[in-house]
């Protein structure tokens, strides 16, 4: 009895931010075992020119990383709601929070489009079935791994700031809660 008493919604925060580190630390691993993987196959060096086999568990490890990346993603920003400033001027009269919701969902998309850029051209570096040459395309799959850690801590900094918000805007416009006073007009 006690239990349901209690808000089942003080335990989503927990789970979707551990969920979220989850997934983007378990993507940055895969991507960095990929670009291990794909340093194992002979290559063959020449200035800035290499030749190389492709390496079908760098490509299998780098695919997974984008995927959990983009599900990492997909959950913050579904979950987290939107939280956009239009103007300058909104921005400069909106709460704290919610200057923080928008600054870290900015840097989420950021860090989101390089690491996923970086990871699919390692995937893709590796998706032939034969020996490709051309310029030395090194660490695309490791500088992705590393993107999809820093994607966790600016995903967790928005859907935090995010939830904050929502909590405030609903304590605002509660009915409990008069927003304007009625003005009294003297006769």
């Amino acid at each position: 009895m006690a239990m349901k008493d209690q808000n089942t919604g003080q335990y989503t925060l927990p789970l979707v931010c551990f969920s979220i580190i989850l997934m983007d630390v378990i993507a940055g691993i895969l991507g960095i075992q990929a670009e291990v993987a794909q340093n194992q196959v002979q290559s063959l060096r020449v200035w800035i020119v290499e030749c190389r086999d492709p390496s079908n568990k760098a490509f299998k490890l780098g695919f997974a990383a984008a995927v959990l990346l983009a599900f990492a993603h997909a959950i913050a920003n579904i979950l987290g709601g939107c939280h956009c400033v239009r103007s300058r001027e909104e921005l400069d009269n909106v709460s704290y929070n919610k200057r923080l919701a928008f600054g870290s969902l900015v840097f989420l998309w950021i860090t989101l489009v390089a690491g996923f850029i970086m990871l699919i051209a390692g995937v893709m570096a590796n998706s032939s079935s034969r020996k490709s040459c051309g310029i030395s395309h090194h660490r695309y799959l490791s500088i992705g791994g590393i993107a999809c850690i820093i994607h966790a801590m600016f995903a967790v900094c928005y859907y935090i700031s995010a939830t904050t918000v929502e909590r405030e805007e609903k304590k605002l416009n509660s009915p409990g809660i008069m927003q304007h006073p009625p003005q009294q007009t003297h006769v």
